[in-house]
């Protein structure tokens, strides 16, 4: 039997071009197509190109359909070491993506053995990282550490963009779970420097940045970051970099405390999830929907574990992860048989740093959830010992996100929050985010929470709106000044450049993009505003309004910050909004009723 040349080149083409628009599907039926025509006509390279093809299109964690069968038919049909190399390679990643790394793990040896009898590094490159991905349990860290250092010693003098990717994937991966800070920045440094190279390694430096962002408490760089992966990634043909977008749309909007967008999220999770039987995907998105507040839909996720499904789960890449995000959601939603199983099984594993597959979200520590599980199951001496643990864990890395979000969750004893008692929280965190009601949620800064503090700081005390809107807040106050500044407001701008300029500093030497570019663009902000509202030789230019300025600035600023507070702590909003008075003289009068013990720093 014969087949058309040109019509099996025409397939190929027209896969390719289906790969190029995202469309996964489409590519991998003309792949499979091209792929039978290649076999019968035997044409080995034809059909190899073919079935690599539609592995190339496989997305993470999705079933792999026929997929591996096709690997394996031409696998078993070849002898040249470098081919079968790539297949089994190829294979491997298919099984692992699939969720079956046992399946994987002889294709990965045999892999790295014919690639070592080639001597090619750039096929022994991609036969490691194969290894890798197959290798990739908790149990496993050792095996992880050693063979992403030769991946390195291969990679590190090869000019193919792709090798060197792995290989500081590999090491980035590495480096994460060791909470190495200085290597985590020195390979996400690496992967920026070869996105001007590759748009597939700027995608991966895009992504992994955001990581890293969030991790250390900053939120402002996710919206142009995530615009730069998303548009690296469609120029790149990744096959699964939609739903990495999407998870760094999700996990920013959590992290900042925007509700709306974290459910739309959790609600892209579940689905996916549910049309792929994705495990790993449905644990995350009872995490996405417990910080959406919507305990509702992550008790109904929760409720799939029950029975024997976390003992079934496989120890692979996702194993961590999975228990994580279940243990969290179950805490969340009182699921106490959850939080028993999830417990037993997550106990061995303290001390352990829990990212997404390839550190696209770092999730904490297992200090972290283990510590509010013992406390939630009685066992306080243990809870307290994971809980400072934890705590200085992230303060060793610099996560005040995660250190508040724990610091707020348990009392020092490490007794579990009532829901109803505890201290009021209404304060700044290092890493600019706020701690708002009980116990504490963080959300993204609004610069009403600085004049909402300082009345409940002077209760009973009027306080004029002008002394609010120059009273340090730190951030750039040109709608209640116009075009006047007092010199308290003026001071603290110019407190506030100092600070840049050293922030600047330490983000030049760290080549962090991302915060050069936002404390520049603040910086330029404060010196427009210095030019603006001051005269000849630095002193305050002067206007009779400025009062009145003053007085809407701070009534808009207080009322954009109450609704935001709604959306938190209903119960604090509304004894804010009784107790709290605007006007060109402010101030804060409780009732005598209104205990608050109050968390102000």
């Amino acid at each position: 039997m014969s087949t058309d040349p040109s019509a099996t080149a025409d397939l190929f083409a027209r896969a390719e071009a289906a790969r190029a628009g995202g469309s996964e599907e489409a590519a991998s039926r003309l792949y499979d197509e091209a792929a039978t025509r290649c076999r019968a006509e035997d044409d080995l390279e034809g059909w190899t190109r073919a079935v690599l093809g539609a592995a190339s299109v496989q997305v993470f964690g999705s079933e792999p359909g026929k997929v591996p069968a096709l690997l394996y038919d031409v696998l078993a049909r070849t002898t040249d070491d470098g081919s079968r190399s790539r297949l089994a390679a190829a294979l491997a990643r298919c099984w692992v993506y699939a969720g079956q790394a046992a399946r994987a793990a002889p294709f990965a040896d045999e892999a790295v053995e014919r690639a070592q009898r080639v001597g090619d590094p750039g096929l022994t490159a991609d036969a490691l990282d194969a290894a890798l991905a197959v290798h990739w349990g908790p149990d496993e860290l050792g095996v992880r550490r050693s063979l992403a250092s030769r991946l390195d010693d291969v990679a590190a003098h090869v000019l193919d963009t792709d090798a060197r990717l792995q290989a500081h994937l590999w090491g980035l991966q590495v480096a994460c779970e060791a909470l190495d800070l200085q290597a985590m920045y020195r390979q996400i440094r690496a992967l920026e420097l070869l996105g001007a190279e590759s748009p597939r390694a700027l995608f991966f430096a895009a992504s992994r940045r955001q990581m890293l962002d969030l991790m250390r408490g900053r939120t402002d760089t996710a919206t142009h970051l995530q615009e730069v992966a998303a548009a690296a990634g469609e120029r790149s043909r990744l096959a699964d970099a939609w739903m990495v977008v999407k998870a760094m749309a999700c996990y920013s909007a959590a992290q900042s405390g925007d509700v709306e967008r974290c459910a739309a999220g959790a609600q892209d999770c579940e689905e996916f999830a549910v049309a792929e039987g994705v495990i790993t995907v449905c644990a995350e998105a009872a995490y996405l929907w417990v910080a959406a507040r919507r305990p509702d839909r992550a008790r109904a996720l929760v409720s799939m574990f029950h029975g024997d499904v976390l003992d079934d789960l496989p120890r692979d890449v996702n194993w961590l992860l999975t228990l994580q995000c279940v243990l969290e959601a179950a805490l969340a939603v009182d699921d106490r048989a959850i939080v028993v199983k999830a417990t037993g099984l997550l106990g061995p594993y303290d001390g352990r740093a829990v990212f997404n597959a390839g550190a696209v979200m770092f999730h904490g520590t297992t200090d972290d959830t283990l510590s509010r599980a013992y406390a939630a199951l009685g066992d306080t001496g243990r809870a307290e010992e994971l809980r400072l643990r934890a705590l200085a864990t992230y303060e060793r890395i610099g996560a005040p996100w995660w250190h508040d979000r724990l610091a707020s969750w348990s009392s020092p004893g490490g007794e579990p929050i009532a829901v109803g008692a505890g201290r009021m929280h209404l304060h700044p965190t290092p890493g600019g985010l706020w701690l708002i009601g009980r116990p504490g949620t963080p959300v993204a800064g609004l610069r009403g929470y600085g004049y909402l503090r300082e009345l409940i700081r002077r209760p009973g005390q009027p306080v004029s709106a002008l002394d609010l809107v120059g009273a340090g807040t730190g951030v750039v106050a040109a709608a209640g000044l116009g075009d006047v500044a007092d010199r308290q407001a003026l001071a603290a701008y110019r407190q506030r450049l100092r600070d840049l300029d050293d922030e600047l500093a330490e983000a030049e030497a760290w080549a962090d993009t991302g915060r050069i570019a936002a404390a520049r663009s603040e910086r330029e902000a404060l010196l427009d505003e210095l030019g603006r509202t001051t005269g000849l030789g630095g002193r305050a230019r002067t206007s009779g309004s400025s009062q009145e300025r003053a007085r809407v600035a701070v009534r808009k600023a207080i009322t954009a910050a109450l609704d935001r507070i709604t959306t938190v702590d209903d119960a604090l909003a509304r004894h804010l909004r009784r107790s709290i008075r605007t006007g060109l003289v402010c101030n804060y009068e409780p009732d005598a009723d209104d205990e608050m013990d109050w968390a102000l720093d």
